[in-house]
């Protein structure tokens, strides 16, 4: 989470943002400072969560003339325009009839407002190329919250750290493996992440360790996750989690080749390029997946040149790194075979014989079951 503040006039004040709950957090802490123990006349909260462009015209006339209305008795007063879903990139929000309303807003914003009273206006997911955010980013005293920018299927560790950030805040204790798959099942989603750490609160305190069956239990499964726990389990070499969590995906009426191609492949190829730059160079693996980047800095770049890279070019370190941790729960052997058998169970799923959950099945048993002598 990115959070930028710039200061504009101490009687205006602008919350945005693609972080959602950190908004509304940051808004109504700010809220209680501005007013505190606010009676009804010290206080005047309008809702913009709206539908329609009728509504969201009629919330910023009605939050004008709340501005330019004086403090009861010649107190102070704060005017909080809150939710304020009008100023996104939405049907709403490109609605000549709002854009208009909200420079009225802005230019009776930019006019100063009467003595006592102040403004806070909180709007997730403004969008910043829009006049009326200029406007206001200049104006007023601005805090942006926005979600890590983590692209796509590179960014495992940005969204692990960021719930970890939200996981100490709540002085909540999570073991590792517990913190990467409550990241896994909840992504990026604030409001949801929010609702999961109260369920976690509450059942468990915060006196102990949380473990990662726990957050199994109580964290919904959603197909990310699901993901996630088959690519653990076959990294673990745990079967029995591995052939479970293929029953909930195909429960979840997921395609057998979705699965093979986004779990079980990347997961095999990973463990097998790790093993055999850990066998090749005579490396020790990491104790962590952060540690593998300083020891691949020191192999010389014919080394790494065929590792799997992201979209900028550089290598995804995370999730080799991961594979580096796992990779003694395999011989280099097996790991060339498993990578066959993955070739095989493709070729099966593509003829339709036999049934796609057996195919899966019997390629996990395959590279997870232990070998006996």
């Amino acid at each position: 989470m990115t959070t930028l503040v710039k200061t504009g006039t101490s009687q205006i004040h602008f919350l945005t943002g693609s972080d959602e709950a950190a908004v509304k957090k940051a808004a109504t802490a700010l809220a209680g400072e501005l007013a505190p123990e606010a009676d009804v006349f010290g206080l005047e909260a309008i809702d913009g969560a709206l539908d329609s462009v009728d509504e969201a015209v009629d919330c910023v006339q009605r939050t004008i003339q709340a501005l330019l209305t004086l403090p009861f008795l010649g107190g102070s007063k704060l005017v909080w325009l809150k939710n304020a879903s009008f100023l996104a990139d939405s049907v709403v929000g490109r609605s000549e009839s709002v854009i208009e309303a909200l420079q009225r807003l802005c230019e009776v914003v930019g006019s100063g407002l009467p003595d006592g009273v102040n403004f806070l206006l909180s709007a997730p997911f403004a969008d910043k190329r829009r006049a009326a955010f200029k406007s206001l980013s200049r104006l007023a005293s601005t805090q942006v919250h926005d979600l890590p920018d983590v692209g796509y299927r590179g960014g495992e560790e940005a969204i692990v750290e960021w719930t970890a950030v939200r996981l100490h805040e709540r002085n909540l204790q999570l073991d590792p493996d517990a913190v990467e798959i409550l990241a896994a099942r909840v992504g990026l989603g604030t409001t949801q992440l929010e609702s999961e750490l109260e369920k976690l609160e509450t059942a468990f305190g915060t006196a102990r360790q949380i473990t990662a069956e726990e957050v199994r239990l109580l964290v919904p499964q959603t197909r990310e996750g699901g993901i996630f726990d088959l690519s653990r389990a076959i990294e673990k070499r745990n079967l029995p989690l591995a052939l479970e969590t293929l029953d909930q995906l195909f429960y979840q009426r997921e395609s057998a080749i979705g699965i093979l191609l986004a779990a079980i492949v990347p997961t095999v190829r990973n463990l097998l390029l790790a093993k055999d730059l850990l066998t090749r160079h005579r490396l020790p693996p990491p104790a962590q997946p952060h540690l593998l980047a300083g020891t691949l800095k020191r192999l010389p770049a014919e080394a790494t040149s065929h590792l799997p890279r992201k979209k900028d070019g550089s290598l995804n370190l995370y999730a080799l790194g991961i594979a580096a941790t796992h990779a003694t729960h395999f011989s280099l052997a097996e790991l060339k075979e498993g990578f066959a058998a993955c070739a095989n169970a493709n070729q099966q799923l593509l003829s339709g014989f036999p049934a796609d959950k057996v195919i899966l099945a019997r390629l996990l048993i395959e590279l997870l079951a232990r070998k006996t002598s």
